[in-house]
């Protein structure tokens, strides 16, 4: 069968259609100078581990999920729209997040992240608090009992051999969104975004 078949088409053909997933999640998105400064650090863990041969992440899809609201066949329009009431009743204030190594989480690929020596509180707090509003706002969420911050940098075919410093990059966080992503297919939607103003 060619591979310029349509879905329609590889039906008629016996074959079934690909399914598409569509992913929601609340992030933090750096803005353009820390992307930079993230994208130079794993140049530089790049450099110092070629062993890992890794599929390196595009600059442009670099982010920090904070609350992950599932995979789904097709766009949850109500789901997107109690999820985008409980961002807008939240009042959290900006903070800095500093990130200062690399390393690596377990897995069949192992994702290398940046991730900060310290974990400010305030950005715990905005973890909690997002969550809470989600659940009160109908959402139905998997339980989170630990929240790791990190920003991942690539899915290699090793682990890290050990923790690598990096420069540290200080994001002046001010702002979080909510993603939408088809799986496997091309950048991300922003379907809103917040910005961090403190208690009124």
């Amino acid at each position: 069968m060619s591979t310029t078949e349509s879905p329609a088409q590889a039906q008629l053909f016996g074959q079934p259609a690909a399914r598409e997933t569509h992913r929601l999640f609340f992030a933090l998105m750096p803005d353009a100078a820390t992307r930079h400064d993230i994208n130079h650090a794993a140049a530089t863990v790049q450099q110092q581990h070629p062993k890992l041969r890794a599929r390196w992440v595009k600059p442009e899809r670099f982010h920090a999920t904070l609350n992950f609201l599932g995979d789904y066949a097709a766009v949850p329009d109500e789901v997107m729209e109690k999820a985008m009431a409980a961002a807008d009743t939240l009042h959290a204030a900006p903070f800095a997040w500093a990130l200062d190594y690399a390393a690596s989480f377990r897995g069949r690929e192992p994702p290398c992240v940046l991730r900060g020596t310290h974990v400010p509180e305030l950005l715990l707090a905005l973890w909690r608090d997002l969550h809470a509003s989600l659940v009160q706002a109908g959402l139905k969420l998997r339980a989170e009992r630990q929240y790791t911050p990190h920003v991942t940098l690539a899915y290699a075919r090793h682990e890290l051999p050990e923790v690598t410093p990096v420069t540290p990059i200080v994001w002046q966080v001010d702002r979080f969104v909510l993603i939408h992503n088809v799986v496997g297919k091309g950048s991300y939607q922003i379907l809103g975004s917040w910005k961090l103003a403190g208690i009124p």
